[in-house]
Order: structure tokens, then sequence, then C-alpha cells
């Protein structure tokens, strides 16, 4: 018998070893890939969701569920000190639940982590979130656009007679581009407003740009006229004439003079008017009271582009410097002597006369309105207002204080009477058949006026206006007859056509008749007044054409008078 020790053999046994070991890891991880079946791991959160242990669908919706209101909720943004929100739907921001739940790992999978992680516990994930990248931005950029305050350029205007610098202002502004990150990332949230990112920004135009602008521009074209010299005549433009048609505009980092050639021609064209080169319209005028047609003439004027290629150059000039010499052209007239007399103004169409007591201011007043009246040419087509020809009442227009009616009494006031000549003015507008547009009766009967058929007037808001809608011109004639202390006055309206309507006038009874009030007054200012009541009348103008005795219209003008109060002064 051998005394050496019994060995086994090595190398037979360890194959079988580690065979047995692949079997045993094999089954444990074959195992571990049937448990997992396609649930997402226990424990798993998405967003705070809970999902763990479900299938991928069931996963799908709980999160899906989980998750609807918050998808929704605007996220909260601020800047500046204001709030605002942005809408995800609007901002192009939504979940993908299918890849927020295949992130948390739902599904079988032979990843040993993934079949470890399933079989002890999962973990937890943000949503999958999508994002429009330009809807995004523009969402950004609307609240942006409530709470910049944009940098402000220097500039320079001009109002009235002077050049008014306006300082430039630093901007602040949301960036939005650095914005879009944040407010992408606190959707889901719902925490605190995200403080959105912002950036000054510097203007174009800066301070010493406006100095500039005002030292070698702006102050020198204001600081006096400008002259066109036009053949020796010499036509003077002030600042006031001219600083329309001035601006400064931004250019290259610079302001720089504007000039706008059509304003700048259309304010010169008054002032051309007034020297003796201009072209004269031809009228139609009273000559020894009769109507006679001013023939037109020719003029001199100036070449528009040539005035406005120098203007530039001379305005910001000194002295003599200023002075533009410009070429002369033929000026036609606008309106010429073969349209005058085509107007047909060769016949009286009308004529009204009222009458007034002796008193000064009556004669001072209706005067002048009638010396302002006077000579007023209507062509077809245009209309007439008291009030922009004889414009407010003052002294300096040659008016003096006389009675007026206010709220139903006499008070003292410029341009007492003035009514009168409405009244006179509306009867002969009446008679040669033109078109009442605007006017007022008084508002208690004045018996000197022909019953519901006259008027007032109160600058500047009650106005007689009428159009002359007949195919000829109507020249209006206006004088008075001054009263004296023994004689009654006289205000008559004359217009001169070619006679176009034969006119017939009518009137109805008197109704609705109201009974005068007493009042009792007191002051400086109280006149006194024996009164008597009110009505209604309607006056009826019937329209013929001349020769012809068939009616073509009617008009109804209807007037309600209120009582004339007796007034009774105290003390």
């Amino acid at each position: 018998m051998s005394d050496a020790p019994y060995r086994t053999n090595d190398r037979r046994v360890i194959p079988w070893l580690l065979l047995g070991l692949v079997l045993i890891f094999g089954g444990v991880y074959v195992a571990g890939y049937l448990l997992t079946n396609d649930r997402v791991p226990r424990g798993t959160t998405v967003s705070g969701i809970d999902i763990g242990g479900q299938t991928a669908k069931a996963a799908r919706a709980t999160l899906s569920a989980g998750l609807a209101e918050r998808r929704g909720e605007p996220i909260r943004v601020t800047a500046f000190g204001q709030r605002g929100r942005v809408n995800p739907e609007q901002a192009g921001l939504d979940v993908d639940i299918r890849a927020s739940v295949k992130q948390a790992g739902a599904g079988r999978s032979w990843d040993p982590t993934r079949i470890w992680d399933s079989l002890t516990a999962g973990d937890s994930f943000d949503a999958v979130v999508t994002v429009d990248d330009d809807e995004l931005a523009e969402a950004v950029a609307a609240f942006a656009r409530e709470v910049d305050s944009p940098a402000r350029d220097g500039a320079v205007r001009f109002e009235g007679e002077e050049a008014v610098p306006r300082m430039p202002r630093n901007g602040e502004t949301v960036d939005v581009d650095a914005a879009v990150d944040p407010v992408a990332a606190a959707y889901l949230l719902g925490e605190e407003p995200v403080e959105l990112p912002t950036e000054s920004t510097a203007p174009e135009i800066g301070k010493g740009d406006v100095s500039a602008a005002m030292g070698e521009f702006a102050n020198p074209a204001v600081a006096g006229p400008v002259y066109l010299d036009l053949d020796g005549e010499r036509v003077v433009l002030r600042a006031r004439d001219f600083v329309p048609a001035l601006s400064m505009v931004a250019r290259d980092g610079e302001l720089v003079p504007k000039l706008d050639g059509k304003v700048l021609t259309r304010r010169i064209e008054p002032r051309m008017r007034t020297v003796p080169l201009a072209a004269q319209d031809a009228t139609v005028a009273l000559v020894d009271g009769r109507p006679q047609v001013v023939p037109a003439k020719k003029g001199a004027t100036f070449d528009d582009a040539e005035v406005v290629e120098g203007f530039l150059d001379v305005v910001v000039e000194q002295g003599e410097g200023r002075t533009l010499r410009v070429s002369s052209v033929v000026a036609k007239p606008d309106f010429s002597t073969a349209e005058a007399r085509r107007l047909g103004v060769i016949e009286k169409v009308s004529e009204f006369t009222t009458y007034y007591p002796h008193a000064d201011y009556r004669n001072v007043n209706l005067g002048r309105a009638a010396e302002l009246i006077n000579g007023t040419l209507l062509k077809p087509g245009e209309e007439f207002s008291l009030n922009d020809v004889v414009g407010e009442r003052t002294a300096k227009n040659g008016f003096t204080k006389g009675f007026i009616i206010s709220d139903g009494i006499f008070k003292e006031e410029l341009g007492g009477g003035v009514s009168q000549v409405a009244t006179t003015t509306f009867n002969a507008m009446f008679f040669a058949g033109l078109k009442d547009v605007e006017h007022q009766p008084h508002s208690f009967y004045i018996d000197r006026y022909p019953v519901g058929r006259e008027a007032t007037v109160v600058w500047p808001y009650v106005d007689l206006q009428f159009e002359n809608d007949t195919p000829y011109g109507v020249l209006i004639a206006a004088f008075i007859d001054p009263s004296t202390p023994s004689t009654s006055g006289a205000m008559t309206v004359r217009m001169w056509s070619t006679k176009y309507w034969d006119i017939q006038a009518a009137e109805s009874e008197r109704y609705n008749e109201t009974l005068e009030a007493t009042r009792t007054l007191s002051g400086e200012d109280c006149v006194p007044n024996e009164g008597y009541g009110g009505f209604e009348i309607d006056v009826f103008r019937s329209f013929f054409r001349v020769g012809s005795d068939e009616l073509e219209r009617r008009e109804v003008f209807h007037t309600i008078y209120t009582p004339s109060d007796t007034v009774i002064c105290a003390g």
C-alpha cells in the first residue's frame, strides 16, 4: 500500500464548479428579468407623482392625471418690480407623458442595473418637457414689452418759434434670450416668480449729439427771419412761418436737419400775396353799390425747387446771410377773369331791411358787422359763416358794449345788437333761395323782427351759416343807415347773383302760447323789463323756378319762443 495522500483531479472539478455558478446566476438573472415584467420600478416618482409598480400604460394615465392641473398653470415672472404670467400653452410648453414614463424605467430590460432597481427601489425624475423655442421667446417678449423702458434717443423738436431739446435716456429691458431657459425650467414647479434677467441699453443719439444739433442748427435756425429776394422785392418769412417745415432726424448716430419742402412752399404762399409782384385773382366787387368784375392779373413768384434747395443753407446764417435770392417765374392767377364773369353776378336777387331804435352802441356794432360782411363773395358750393366773417366781437375788432339776451333776460356785453345783423342776413338768404345750414332764433320774440324768421349769434358757439347751392356766384352787400335821437336806424342786406328762385313765404297761426313769469333781481347789471308770453309758430318757404308757377319744394321752419319774463330790479 502506498503512503501518498489522496488528491482529486482539480482540472476536472473547476469547470463543473464554474458551470454551476453560471447556471445559478443565470437563473437568478432570468428570474429577475421575468419578475420585473413591464412595470415601473417601485418607489419611482416623476415630478412628485408616484408611478412606482405600475405598468407603462397605467403609469402614463397616473402621470397625466397628476400633472393635469400643473400643466396649464401660468409661470409667474417678474422684472423691474412688476409681475406677470406666461401661459404655457401660448409659450409652447408641455409635458411628454410617454417619454417621461419611459425615462422612469417602465418595461422589461436585460440591463442588470434596471433589474436591480426594479426589485429594490426606484428613483425620482423630472417630467420630460417639450418646448417650442420661438413661441416661448415670443411669450417672454410680450411680458417684456409691458415692463421695458426702452432707451430714448435724444431729439430736437420745433414748437412755435423755438427749438426744444429732448435729452436722451438709458433703457432698461428684459434680456429675452437669457430669460427663456429660466422660464422653461420653472414650468410645473409653481414656485416663487422667476426673476427675469435684464440689461441696460444706451441710446444711439446721446446728450452730446443733442447739444451739437442745438448749437449748429436748431438755435441758429430760429434766431430770426429769413428773407426771400424776388426781383428786388423782399418777402419776410418769420420763424413761425417756416418752423413747421423744419425737423431733425437721426442718421448714422447723429441728428441732421430735414426740410419738408411742401410745407415750406405752402407756408410761403400767404406771404407772397403781400408783395406787389403777386398774381391777383379775378373777383366780383361792389363798385358804386353795384357788382363789377375785377380782372385777374398775372404776377411773379418764386421757383419752389430753388427755395427748397437753398433754404437750409441760409437759415443757419446771420444778418444778410439769411437772405435767399431766388429767380422769379410767371405766376398765373388761380381764378381767371372769365371764371369771374361766369359767376353771373349781374342782378339783385334779394334785399331785406330791419329797423332799430336809437342807441349809439347799435350804430357802432351793427355798422362794424355790416362793414365786415359787405363785399363777401360766395362761389357755387361755398358756405357763409357770420362768426367766421365778422370774427370775435372785441374792442380791438371795433365793437363796443351793448345789450344781449342771456338766460331769458337782457345783459350788457361786447357786440350787443349784432344779432340784428344775423336776422337781416338770414332773411336776405331766405328770399335768395340759398340753403339754410345753421340758424338759431332768439329765445323770445322781438317784435321788430319778422316772426319765426330771425336769427341770433353768440361767439363762438351760436352761428348763422348758409350755403350757396345755386349754380351762380352770390355777392353780399351790407350797410346801415344810422339812427339819431329822433329817427330809427336801418340795417340792410342785399344779395346779387342771377335770379334762380322765386320764393314765397307764409306762416301759421301762433299756438301753444305760454305765460311770462316775474323775476326780482338785484345788482348793477340788472335791466328792468316788461315781459310778455311765449308761443310756437311755423314759417313756410316755397321754391318756384323763375318764371314758373310750379312748386319745386317747400321748407318748414319751426320756432318755439319762450316767454320774456318781467324783471323787477330790487333797490
